[in-house]
């Protein structure tokens, strides 16, 4: 067995002290590596064997982790060992500048021990200084003076007994919840602990190769009455995004706009952040060509930011849909609201939705408008002549009117004014029995 020790020290003389992603997070980052990884101590610990060939090899791997070191403010220190006893050892001596000894691990010092560190004094009057001058005591003696536990964790660190680690799991689903290291009293001032716990959301996606698509933050309040009324437990607020992202400084910003318009209704003391939805994640791709890799933002970032602002009702995108009747084939929804339908469904409705016509005109009305007549023939800006047709429509007969009204049963046509050019028109189908009788002609669309 090869194992690695690490662990995150900031520098003394840095004043502001960065945040650490949480001990969760760090672990989960650490998957990508090896799926033994487990919290021992103060050091996170990595078991390497069946793995590190496929890195390169012990050095290798190393670099690797300093390279992708998830908090890269902050000094992250390393050993190895063939225990992970040994492995702890040798960091703690890292920490404390010391140089190995010859004899590892005889000769680490009995303060590196975790197990020895409640009988140091004792055993220091005894003469013992390392691992080795303890685990040359009787076994029996030194079993009924310190008990079991000592020596145990000789025998694991010579590699005479089997180790035993609680391992870490990625969970299916993000929840982490922090303590404010103060009472905030403003929603912006979440913001400080919430980019932490974004760091660890970050490195939960990245294992999990998903995309968020909903965030909830919430915050507990620090009291239960104010001002004579009684508040809730909780506040939170939702983020919602119109593609799947990986992207921390957008989720960011997007949390930075929603709680710039939030009250807090009286101070808050934890904070939690969770997902509500999450897609997989493809990755993002790029073009060799520069032109098409433009800076800035991209349009459905800025759309995001603008429904946060704005409200989510503000802003709208246009979703197509598969109807027969021209002024049903496109309907506007709020950018973040996801669609429910399957994704396969979705695609086949588009396609249906966007399958082009031979006289369907690229500019249609919002609403039909209604022509005048000249006896029997319909003006607009002059008597027009129908030039093609009829295409006859009979759609929408089980719809109600917050599926359009009343049935279609039209007859289309490509007609010519002498000023407005080609246009489309249609007229109602007098012998339909949803029809008032009263042969009416209306104007769908240009051609020019």
């Amino acid at each position: 067995m090869h194992w690695i020790a690490l662990q995150w020290l900031p520098d003394a003389d840095t004043p502001d002290v960065p945040a650490l992603p949480t001990p969760e997070s760090l672990g989960w980052w650490a998957l990508q590596y090896t799926p033994h990884v487990a919290w021992q101590d103060e050091a996170l610990m990595l078991e390497v064997s069946a793995c590190e060939r496929l890195w390169g090899g012990r050095l290798q791997l190393m670099r690797q982790l300093v390279a992708s070191n998830p908090a890269p403010d902050v000094r992250m220190l390393g050993a190895q060992g063939a225990t992970s006893l040994i492995a702890l050892a040798r960091l703690r001596l890292f920490e404390r500048d010391e140089n190995r000894p010859q004899d590892i691990p005889a000769g680490l010092p009995l303060d590196t021990l975790s197990a020895a560190r409640e009988h140091l004094d004792l055993l220091a009057r005894l003469g013992c200084r390392t691992w080795g001058d303890v685990a040359a005591l009787p076994r029996g003696g030194l079993t009924r003076r310190f008990g079991t536990g000592l020596r145990e964790a000789l025998d694991a660190a010579w590699g005479l007994r089997p180790e035993s680690h609680a391992w870490l799991t990625l969970p299916d689903v993000f929840e982490q919840k922090l303590e404010l290291p103060a009472l905030a009293e403003t929603a912006p001032e979440l913001m400080w602990s919430a980019n932490r716990l974004l760091s660890a959301l970050q490195i939960w996606l990245r294992a999990r190769q998903r995309g968020a698509r909903a965030l909830e933050l919430q915050w507990t309040l620090d009291l239960k009455r104010f001002n004579g009324v009684n508040l809730p437990p909780h506040q939170q607020v939702t983020v919602r995004t119109a593609e799947p992202t990986q992207d921390m400084a957008h989720l960011r910003r997007l949390l930075s706009e929603k709680l710039a318009l939030t009250t807090l209704a009286a101070p808050a003391s934890w904070l939690r952040l969770r997902t509500l939805e999450t897609d997989p994640w493809a990755g993002a791709s790029t073009s060799f060509l520069p032109e098409d890799n433009r800076k800035g933002d991209r349009l459905h970032e800025m759309v995001e930011r603008l429904s946060v602002r704005l409200g989510a009702q503000q802003v709208v995108v246009p979703a197509a849909q598969a109807d027969h009747r021209p002024e049903r084939k496109q309907a506007w929804r709020p950018a973040l609201q996801k669609e429910n339908a399957p994704a396969k469904a979705r695609k086949d409705e588009k396609a249906a939705a966007s399958q082009p016509d031979a006289i369907y005109p690229p500019w249609l009305l919002p609403e039909p408008l209604l022509l005048e007549m000249d006896g029997e023939r319909p003006c607009y800006r002059g008597p027009l002549s129908r030039l093609i047709g009829p295409q006859r429509v009979e759609a929408g007969w089980w719809g109600d009117k917050e599926d359009g009204g009343q049935p279609a049963m039209r007859d289309y046509y490509v007609a010519e004014s002498p000023e407005a050019g080609l246009v489309w028109i249609f007229r109602e189908r007098p012998s339909a029995r949803f029809s008032s009788g009263e042969v009416r002609w209306y104007l769908q669309g240009f051609y020019a």
